[in-house]
């Protein structure tokens, strides 16, 4: 009997226990599903940590304008530009994880920054919970119309020749690992000439002060079209659908240079679940929109969506791949 009455103490024990559990639950549960069903009651910042014209700036003024007539409140679309996109990124980790603050993060700010320097404020793990990943594109090898080659293979061959002369644009993390990379697969002697926007390095090839840039589609395009630069060849592992006439750089006789450019929404970590699946939700399916759809086109770049999730452990396993690219390029740390 008493061994009977023992297991039965047990199991009432363990119901209370998970009743006072649930009963504790339930409650954080229901703050849950209110803040999302109230929110939002404000304005919604977004942020992007560069200058007005660039691609992410555009990609980010689609979605901004989206978003803000599908919640029915204004989305206030920032540029804090500075540092390679760390200032903005700063600023939204450090904001109060409401909902209320985003940031429209380049792969320079959830991959490249944290890889390529010592000191970086913020903690790519830990600072952010990714929304949903807007956008990718290819990079495009680019060069300034009167350079006196016509592919891949010469260019090598002319940087090699004209030492003095052989640079490379950058902007931020994603460009300069980008055109280490081609270095380190071609055996080319590059040095970097730092610009602070993708409009200024596309001047910078186009004027000769710089030899190359590995650039995004969104701003370089019409450059491409009017005949001002020239692109030898894209890093996409195939041909882009935008532009099929382009090579990639296997094509080319360069293997293993294969990097996508991405553009992702995240918000500081800390906001509430439910919030952060209903601002997934409404711009996956902003990014399904014909009009948005045709927009990317335009700029030659992919929609994507999906769970912000998936978008975080890529980010982590990406980071990983280009400290491998780093460590066999001798690269320090900045």
């Amino acid at each position: 009997m008493s061994i009977v009455f023992a297991r039965h103490h047990r199991w009432v024990l363990g119901a209370l226990a998970l009743a006072v559990v649930a009963a504790g639950g339930a409650p954080a549960v229901m703050a849950q599903a209110d803040a999302a069903a109230g929110y939002p009651k404000q304005a919604i910042r977004m942020l992007v940590g560069f200058t007005p014209g660039g691609g992410n700036d555009i990609i980010g003024r689609i979605v901004a304008q989206k978003l803000g007539e599908r919640l029915g409140q204004p989305v206030v679309f920032e540029n804090r530009a500075g540092a390679g996109g760390m200032v903005a990124a700063e600023f939204v980790a450090r904001a109060a994880p409401d909902g209320y603050t985003l940031l429209i993060a380049p792969i320079g700010t959830t991959v490249f920054n944290p890889v390529l320097f010592a000191k970086v404020p913020y903690d790519a793990d830990k600072s952010f919970a990714f929304v949903t990943m807007v956008a990718d594109y290819p990079l495009y090898l680019t060069i300034k119309s009167n350079l006196p080659v016509k592919n891949v293979k010469e260019l090598i061959a002319h940087a090699k020749a004209k030492p003095n002369e052989a640079n490379y644009a950058s902007t931020s993390g994603v460009f300069q690992l980008t055109n280490e990379l081609f270095k380190l697969k071609t055996g080319t002697a590059l040095e970097m000439i730092p610009f602070k926007s993708s409009n200024e390095m596309i001047q910078g090839v186009i004027t000769g002060q710089a030899m190359i840039g590995f650039i995004d589609p969104t701003a370089l395009m019409p450059h491409y079209k009017a005949g001002t630069v020239r692109i030898l060849a894209t890093t996409g592992a195939k041909r882009a659908a935008h532009y099929p006439e382009i090579p990639t750089m296997a094509e080319e006789g360069v293997d293993d240079v294969v990097v996508s450019g991405n553009t992702a929404l995240v918000a500081p970590a800390g906001v509430p679940q439910a919030i952060l699946k209903k601002l997934e939700t409404e711009v996956n399916a902003i990014l399904k929109m014909p009009d948005v759809i045709e927009r990317f086109k335009t700029l030659a770049v992919y929609p994507v969506g999906g769970p912000g999730e998936k978008f975080a452990a890529e980010a982590a396993a990406d980071r990983a791949k280009w400290r491998d690219v780093m460590k066999a390029a001798k690269i320090p740390l900045q």
